[in-house]
């Protein structure tokens, strides 16, 4: 067997022989090719996905030189030297985890999430079950978006909110009545003080506006005349209690919760915010849902407050943003692993979107991107290569593909109007190529809707690109909420039984993880020592996670293969 040693002068050498031993350049210009992400890692929704099949003996095949190639990797040469990576790596069931490299991504990007439930295999297997529902119905993901953004923009009403879910549930199916009293604060509160003294005008709005236009002699109006009379004077909410006067029972019959919330004024009116409760009659379907699951509503909150906080830190706080990442939260994680990446994306987002509608050229172009960079400023050279493809290196496999692209107009005149995107793909090769190691993995990431989603909000993705612990945690928190909603409007027609329904709540990362792809899960449920090789080893995972080169690795297609190898283990020991 022949063992070859890398130096920082030459790293690429042409390897002939069996076994690959990688030692020598040194963490520091490397850190500088792949910098670490920030303290959590996103996994995705179920809006886009792909499925990560299992490696087999019959994957590997005499000649294939897949193995060493990935072995020769920058990404490869960076793991081999981290000591988390050979901690994991030598541990013996971890050539196991390696042959499902999707869910291990994802494990790794949510460690503490995955700990215990790899540390419980009935656990583990009883949320895939429940993930594998929430799956099935990701069409839903859409619908629920825009209740998703309004709970992020008005977290803090929300999270108030969610700690009364009685008055919640009552709000939600009210939400246009109580829209209407929001609009007059003051009333509204003396009100939620004291909601028995209004139940005799349940059905009876007139009988209310009577009274609250004299509100003299009326004593649980007296106090507050002035802003009694002025809802009674409000021709619109007069108009909102009429024709859903059942929202004073409402009140009555939930009197504790709204009086925990009227027991402080500013806390109450934080709650009652106008905007938020314009939120709710706006997505009372999904509201209702997250209502009367008093845990699904806790922990949507606290996504809710997470994803807000975030985007908040790195001054991407908008509505837009904010249903982008629920839409499209898949792939934005799977971008997150790679911020160089995103941060390219975002700066030329209308170039690569319209690349994104070709994704076999696409693909090709990111796994090779110096070979473009000689178009950075010239579309129509680019153009004219991509219409002949056979006589370009870099095109000719993908000939059709480059052609159908040259023939888009829409396309070149977005790269006309951007070609520096070609010179941003080269600059930032590493990313790229990561990921177009693996082509289902390439395809979620580099989705159309999602590069559109990118383009129509270039403002925000460019201020989140330059904050990557803000942008992975933001696409967790959004896949959590995402996920959370869904499970609650399925929980609410019967289809999620409440014991599934608390242990996705108590632990909304590792299912969203899931959620967004059960057929990664599906091997690893039925494997205990996998599950408990990732248990052992979950400090190692967690750091792992934080580090873009972990993710090039493992989601490279020739992963699965090379974590059975002799080469590999050599690799290790010789470190």
């Amino acid at each position: 067997m022949t063992n070859a040693v890398y130096t920082s002068n030459n790293r690429k050498m042409i390897l002939t022989g069996a076994a690959i031993v990688a030692v020598g350049v040194g963490a520091y210009g490397l850190g500088r090719i792949y910098p670490p992400l920030g303290p959590s890692a996103g996994t995705v929704g179920a809006a886009q996905r792909y499925v990560s099949a299992q490696v087999t003996d019959k994957d590997v095949t005499l000649g294939d030189t897949s193995v060493p190639q990935l072995m020769q990797t920058d990404a490869f040469e960076l793991m081999v030297h981290d000591a988390n990576f050979r901690a994991a790596a030598k541990d013996p069931n971890f050539a196991v985890l390696a042959q499902n490299p999707a869910a291990l991504a994802a494990m790794a990007s949510n460690a503490q999430a995955f700990q215990a439930l790899a540390s419980n295999p009935a656990a583990f297997q009883a949320m895939l079950k429940s993930a594998n529902a929430v799956s099935a119905n990701a069409a839903a993901n859409a619908s629920q978006a825009q209740a998703m953004s309004a709970m992020a923009l008005n977290a803090k009403a929300f999270q108030a909110l969610a700690s009364q879910p009685q008055a919640f549930a009552a709000l939600a199916g009210h939400a246009q009545a109580f829209q209407a009293l929001a609009a007059h604060p003051q009333a509204f509160q003396a009100m939620a003080a004291n909601p028995q003294a209004f139940a005799q005008y349940a059905g009876n709005a007139q009988a209310f506006q009577a009274a609250a236009a004299n509100p003299a002699g009326v004593s649980a109006m007296s106090s507050h005349a002035q802003a009694f009379q002025a809802l009674a004077a409000d021709a619109k909410a007069m108009q909102a209690l009429s024709r859903d006067a059942s929202a004073f029972q409402a009140l009555a019959a939930n009197a504790k919760a709204f009086q925990a919330l009227a027991g402080n004024a500013q806390a109450f009116q934080a709650a009652m915010n106008a905007q938020a409760l314009q939120a709710l009659a706006s997505n009372a379907q999904a509201f209702q849902a997250l209502g009367h699951n008093p845990a699904a509503l806790q922990a949507a909150a606290q996504q809710a407050q997470a994803l807000s906080a975030q985007l908040s830190s790195a001054n991407a706080l908008n509505a837009q943003a904010v249903q982008a990442l629920a839409v499209n939260a898949n792939a934005m994680s799977a971008l997150a692993s790679q911020p160089q990446a995103f941060a390219a994306l975002a700066g030329h987002a209308q170039a690569f979107s319209a690349l994104a509608t070709h994704p076999q050229a696409f693909q090709a172009m990111a796994a090779n991107p110096q070979a473009f960079a000689q178009y950075a400023g010239n579309a129509q050279a680019f153009q004219a290569a991509a219409s002949n493809p056979a006589g370009v290196a870099a095109m000719s496999s993908h000939a059709q593909a480059f052609q159908a692209l040259a023939a888009d107009a829409k396309a070149m005149q977005a790269l006309s109007r951007d070609a520096s995107a070609f010179q941003a793909l080269a600059s930032n090769a590493q990313g790229f190529q990561a990921l177009a190691g693996n082509a289902q993995a390439f395809q979620a990431a580099m989705n159309a809707q999602a590069l559109q989603a990118m383009a129509s909000n270039a403002q925000a993705f460019q201020a989140l690109s330059h904050n990557a612990s803000a942008l992975s945690a933001a696409a967790s928190a959004a896949a959590a909420l995402n996920a959370q909603a869904v499970a609650a409007s399925m929980a609410s027609q019967g289809q999620l039984n409440p014991q599934a329904f608390q242990a996705m709540a108590t632990n909304p990362q590792a299912f969203a993880a899931m959620a967004q792809n059960p057929q990664a899960f599906q091997a690893l449920a039925a494997n205990p020592q996998a599950l408990a090789a990732f248990a052992r080893n979950a400090q190692a995972f967690q750091a792992l996670g934080r580090q873009p080169a972990f993710h090039a690795l493992v989601m490279n297609a020739s992963f699965a293969a090379a974590a059975r190898s002799q080469n590999f283990a050599n690799a290790l020991n010789g470190n």
